[in-house]
């Protein structure tokens, strides 16, 4: 490595673990297959999907439809509940109870309304923060540009309490940290609504305004705003807010949390409401690339007297496509030892329009290659690789021919590649009843050194990859990794056994999780990324902090989450029971 990268290699190596763990967490992880792909073909020709959402703020966000909606009777009482799923008591352990209750920013605030109460001679109660933590609330999270849930807006029901914040505002004109706003078009029927400003903590702001029982809240007054001029959606939005009113679960398909049905089922008066909600938009899962699941709309976790359940969310037909949902050929196709895998239906469409945008393919071909593909994919990332290289397997729709192999190495050759010194041809070879595409890559996080490169002299960098593409029968792999797609061609000459061995069989399987494997490649790529003699703090943090919830994480059991067997799609935000099945 020279010594320019030796300097950025570790930043940047940081970045991509952490998306890899992101992506790992995710149930959209398909979309995460097609960023690593992107990282060589997409970048350079600087192809966006479009966005759907729409956003009338400085902010960008769409404040009608939030990346992810926590709804609560008590938000204080969230962290230790979350505790009651055997699989996180196990991993967070109380530790995370303690996190959120000794929170810099709670601290901050807490800290802040003592020296108000101080200097003003105010009479607040000693746990206000607290008593205002556990009422009902609602919060709406929005990504930043970096993916982070930097923005939010929160709702809380008093219940009675309003009484308590009136000292605050009585003083706000005259306080350090608390003031009113100039924004003056707030309101609620004819009355005008004051916004205020908390500052606290290092440079940290928050903004509130209430109304009756309601107490809203927002990270950024930049929420109000439409460039120069006050955002009229916006104001509508907090307006309907302050009245008592709630439109987010409405945007997942949801039945406010204290009452009412979701879509499929009957209300039933008789069931009380629920502890907690979480639901998560897929189009923050999908990191931006939502339209090649666009089945996907999203998964919820909810808390009731029966103790949490998952579930995922369905959209209907999108442009006539149909969604399928036998993933059996993918997990044929996959070898077994795997950490994390998702199979999910894929789009049709989407990815023939992007090879048409990069000019891989012409337009007649580009037509046709809808048909050609079946619109389901999955997903394996696997200890002995990296967070960066899973395993990428899709299927085609009819049997290949020699014109199929020609799109798919013209595909290749197209988008496949790195800028080296001299042009590196692709490499064809057949293996057993598979046919096999590489190309060797250049990249600092490449995971062979240039001398074990076919002409190590063609290379620009000093690590590079052997990305590879194949085909066996109608099934397709795509890696960074080499040996992956080796072992999958493998698995499909049945020489290695396939991942479908250990799930429950005439199951529809979306996901699969194996937390042994699962540790060990957290465990390697974190390490990886923190190298000792560079981050000496980090490095003594983790194996502090990290090494003992990896090693709980490892001691529990593999997972298959399972859907009903006539899963289908038939109307938008269909939500289906997502069973956690142990294997």
């Amino acid at each position: 490595m020279t010594a320019e990268n030796k300097d950025v290699a570790p930043a940047a190596r940081k970045n991509l673990i952490k998306y890899g763990l992101w992506a790992a967490g995710a149930i959209l992880a398909v979309s995460a297959g097609v960023w690593g792909v992107q990282r060589f073909w997409l970048t350079e020709h600087h192809i966006q999907p479009p966005n759907e959402l729409v956003w009338h703020n400085n902010l960008q966000v769409d404040l009608h439809h939030p990346d992810v909606l926590i709804e609560s009777a008590s938000l204080s009482k969230l962290p230790s509940d979350l505790l009651s799923i055997p699989f996180l008591r196990a991993t967070l352990t109380e530790d995370f109870v303690f996190y959120y209750e000794n929170n810099a920013d709670r601290l901050g605030l807490i800290g802040s309304l003592r020296r108000i109460a101080f200097e003003h001679d105010l009479t607040l109660r000693d746990n206000l923060l607290e008593t205002l933590l556990d009422q009902p609330a609602s919060i709406a999270l929005w990504h930043d540009d970096l993916g982070k849930l930097n923005h939010f807006m929160a709702v809380i029901k008093l219940g009675g309490l309003a009484r308590l914040l009136e000292p605050l505002a009585k003083v706000a004109a005259q306080d350090t940290q608390l003031s009113i706003t100039d924004f003056s078009q707030l309101k609620v029927g004819s009355e005008a609504i004051s916004v205020y400003q908390w500052r606290y903590g290092a440079n940290k702001q928050l903004y509130f305004a209430s109304h009756g029982d309601n107490l809203l809240l927002f990270s950024d007054i930049a929420m109000l705003y439409d460039q120069q001029a006050v955002s009229l959606d916006s104001t509508q939005i907090t307006s309907t807010l302050l009245s008592g009113a709630n439109p987010w679960p409405e945007s997942f398909g949801l039945k406010p949390r204290d009452g009412g049905a979701d879509k499929g089922a009957e209300a039933d008066k008789n069931t009380p409401p629920l502890a907690h909600r979480v639901s998560v938009s897929a189009n923050y899962l999908g990191f931006g690339y939502q339209r090649f699941v666009p089945a996907l709309a999203g998964v919820r976790f909810e808390m009731s007297q029966q103790g949490w359940q998952s579930y995922l969310a369905l959209n209907d037909q999108q442009q006539g496509e149909n969604a399928r949902f036998d993933f059996n050929p993918v997990w044929k196709s996959m070898p077994m030892g795997a950490s994390f895998c998702v199979a999910l239906p894929v789009s049709q469409s989407v990815p023939a329009y992007l090879f048409q945008r990069i000019d891989a393919i012409d337009g007649d071909k580009a037509a046709a290659l809808p048909l050609a593909l079946n619109g389901v994919s999955g997903l394996c990332w696997y200890p002995d690789s990296h967070l960066y290289s899973p395993l990428f397997v899709s299927q085609l729709a009819e049997t290949a021919d020699a014109q199929t192999d020609e799109t798919l190495v013209g595909i290749f050759t197209k988008v496949i590649g790195a800028r080296e010194k001299q042009p590196i041809p692709v490499e064809s070879s057949n293996k057993g009843q598979g046919h096999l595409w590489q190309r060797e890559a250049s990249s600092r996080y490449g995971q062979y050194p240039q001398s074990e490169a076919r002409d190590p002299e063609s290379l620009l960098g000093n690590q590079f990859f052997r990305v590879s593409l194949a085909r066996h029968g109608q099934m397709l792999m795509f890696s960074l990794d080499d040996k992956l797609v080796n072992k999958a061609l493998q698995t499909r000459d049945k020489n290695f056994p396939p991942l479908a061995d250990v799930l429950p069989p005439q199951a529809v399987v979306p996901v699969y999780m194996a937390p042994e494997a699962l540790s060990g490649l957290f465990k390697q790529e974190v390490f990886a990324s923190l190298p000792k003699s560079v981050e000496p703090v980090f490095y003594n943090a983790a194996q502090t902090l990290l090494l003992p919830k990896l090693s709980a994480l490892a001691g529990q059991q593999r997972y298959a989450l399972t859907l009903p067997a006539d899963t289908n799609t038939r109307e938008s935000w269909q939500w289906l029971p997502l069973k956690w099945q142990e294997l």
